[in-house]
């Protein structure tokens, strides 16, 4: 995932603008998130609009995944499988598989209701069928099994193109599966959710069939592909478009006021059908912004909004626990419940957590990760002098059959 601060495919510097959209992005999903325990009346308010962080990742991760096999197209280099799963191996899997120890070994940090089964943690299906009354703990690990989706399937139907020689047809594929996209939410919403408006269990059946599954949920994967494969194919557009960084960021913030104004009841019709390709389009517009020179957000770094990034993964897998265990702790301490120094005091212990994470598991592993690269590398390039020797042997043959024939 894009939260774990994967670095950005940089033509030269570090992109710091991408450290501060996922500082961004982690910031909404934790306020949004904190909602469902005793929290500060102010956050009901303010934080709304909190549930498109996860949007802002994934749009991030299309940009950012793509743009890495992008690279190597256009470069006229071979895209590795094992290669681009060893990195998406080593980055998610060791402290999500923490992670979801603590949760079944460890009652206590249960935030919510029981955990779903554990095969469908293991296989990454958690989000399909989701019951969320039922089984609302570790929910939030469902934007996971989304871009867990996208890591599997992007490089094959990737791969599928260059061996058929179909590669200006991704913009055309593009186009289709945004429009599926919203086939989808149109069927989802009329042959499921529509039937049980008025029910109380609307909202059980509107997050189960609209707001979780795949299939409703790529317009913001497919806008940072989009943006990924105009920027690498096309340079000179790409050069014209960063120009206007600051304008490009105020676009976007009039786009996103569309989509909260649109977005205002959730799980209306207008917001489960339209409401997430306009929210991937403003952020899609935002991560444009931050990638473009003439940008604020390009130019200006901050050791602050790096670290958050840098955590940005291990907070996400442990925020909602650890907040559930420290609530009750600091309130016996003496801090009121729903006042704001329990809200910061909690933060800074998920974020203390999400540094420990960080350190024990995440460095740990992805240390190991570039070594196995670095072996893997170290073998291939041997073996290319031995190819080339063998070549060579097989030339010398002909030659030598060639003369003894003549």
């Amino acid at each position: 995932m894009i939260y774990s601060g994967e670095q950005a495919p940089a033509k030269s510097a570090k992109l710091f603008g991408l450290d501060h959209l996922r500082a961004l992005a982690i910031t909404m999903v934790l306020f949004y998130h904190y909602r469902m325990f005793q929290h500060p009346e102010w956050l009901d308010k303010s934080m709304h609009f909190g549930w498109t962080g996860v949007d802002l990742f994934f749009v991030l991760s299309g940009y950012l995944i793509s743009s890495q096999l992008f690279s190597k197209m256009s470069a006229g280099k071979q895209i590795s499988f094992p290669e681009f799963f060893i990195k998406r191996f080593f980055r998610i899997i060791p402290a999500y598989l923490a992670v979801l120890a603590i949760y079944f070994l460890i009652p206590s940090f249960h935030e919510r209701e029981a955990l779903p089964p554990l095969w469908k943690f293991l296989t990454f299906t958690q989000n399909f069928g989701f019951d969320i009354k039922n089984f609302g703990t570790f929910s939030h690990v469902w934007s996971l099994c989304v871009e867990e989706h996208f890591y599997l399937f992007f490089p094959i139907v990737l791969i599928t193109l260059i061996h058929f020689k179909a590669e200006r047809k991704g913009i055309l594929l593009l186009i289709i599966l945004f429009v599926l996209g919203f086939a989808a939410r149109l069927y989802s919403w009329y042959g499921y959710i529509e039937p049980h408006t008025g029910n109380d269990d609307y909202w059980v059946t509107w997050y189960k069939f609209m707001y979780y599954p795949t299939y409703n949920r790529l317009d913001g994967l497919l806008a940072g592909v989009g943006i990924a494969a105009l920027f690498e194919f096309r340079p000179l557009v790409r050069e014209r478009i960063t120009r206007y960084g600051n304008a490009i960021f105020i676009v976007s913030l009039f786009v996103l006021t569309g989509a909260y104004f649109l977005c205002l009841d959730q799980s209306s019709f207008a917001a489960s059908i339209f409401g997430y390709p306009l929210v991937a389009a403003g952020y899609g517009l935002l991560v444009i912004a931050a990638v473009s020179p003439s940008c604020f957000l390009y130019r200006n770094s901050s050791r602050f909004t790096s670290l958050i990034a840098k955590l940005s993964f291990a907070l996400y897998l442990c925020h909602k626990g650890v907040i559930h265990l420290a609530q009750p702790l600091l309130e016996k301490a003496g801090l009121t419940s729903k006042g704001n120094a329990m809200f910061f005091v909690c933060l800074i212990v998920a974020t203390l957590t999400a540094y420990i994470l960080n350190k024990i598991i995440e460095a740990p592993f992805l240390s190991l990760r570039q070594k196995i690269l670095a072996k893997r590398k170290q073998t291939q390039q041997s073996l290319v002098p031995l190819a080339h020797d063998e070549a060579l042997h097989t030339d010398v043959k002909k030659q030598e059959r060639s003369t003894v024939s003549s």
